[in-house]
């Protein structure tokens, strides 16, 4: 079994800034106001909702590269 403990790393540390944007670029689409440093405030829910969508559009990229279509 794997060891989760650092399930929060980036395992490649160039794709933070992709991360990033992704997270922000889909916070906007979805209305959360997402800010710059610290965001206690939101909601789990909120929260919740980008971190999905943020999986979701992953596997969706994923999935189009391995049937070798561009995105």
């Amino acid at each position: 079994m794997a060891n989760n403990s650092g399930s929060n790393q980036i395992n490649v540390p160039q794709a933070r800034n992709a991360l990033n944007n992704m997270k922000y670029e889909i916070a906007r689409e979805l209305g959360v106001n997402l800010k710059q440093g610290y965001n206690g405030d939101l909601t789990s829910r909120e929260a919740g909702y980008v971190g999905g969508y943020m999986v979701k559009r992953l596997i969706e990229q994923a999935e189009q590269q391995m049937s070798g279509q561009s995105f």
